[in-house]
């Protein structure tokens, strides 16, 4: 991928090719026909249906466009949601729970690079010791 292309405004396609990409992936979908991204069995990103929980606090209407990504810790996750300009969040649903939210219809105020790294950090936390070694492996950190 050029530098252009991972500094370009990240879209909804990005997140489903981008999770396809990973390695041992499988993908299952839950009510209303939303995909949930899985490694080993194990979900690491899911989009959400409309809940109680996460509502348009100016109009009360439930959130239609949420993406569930998985965290590698509560600090992880802490770090994602307490910056009040971030644009992740998290509700009471998902405490105790390592994740975070992202509403769909912001997902361009991040870049593809910044997206890619949060569906690969999102994949590393579910994945088993053995297959995230080994991705490590074939892809160190910058």
């Amino acid at each position: 991928m050029s530098d252009d292309e991972g500094s370009r405004p990240a879209r909804i396609e990005d997140v489903h090719e981008l999770a396809l990409a990973m390695p041992h992936v499988t993908v299952e979908y839950g009510t209303g026909g939303n995909p949930v991204y899985q490694v080993g069995g194990k979900s690491f990103i899911f989009f959400r249906n409309p809940r109680p929980d996460a509502v348009d606090p100016e109009t009360g209407e439930r959130y239609a466009d949420v993406i569930v990504f998985w965290v590698e810790s509560e600090a992880d996750k802490q770090a994602l949601v307490q910056d009040e300009a971030s644009l992740f969040f998290t509700t009471a649903h998902f405490d105790g729970h390592r994740s975070v939210l992202l509403r769909a219809g912001r997902i361009g105020e991040l870049t593809r690079n910044e997206l890619a790294e949060v569906v690969q950090d999102a994949w590393l936390s579910r994945a088993s010791a053995r297959r995230a070694a080994d991705w490590l492996r074939a892809h160190p950190p910058a």
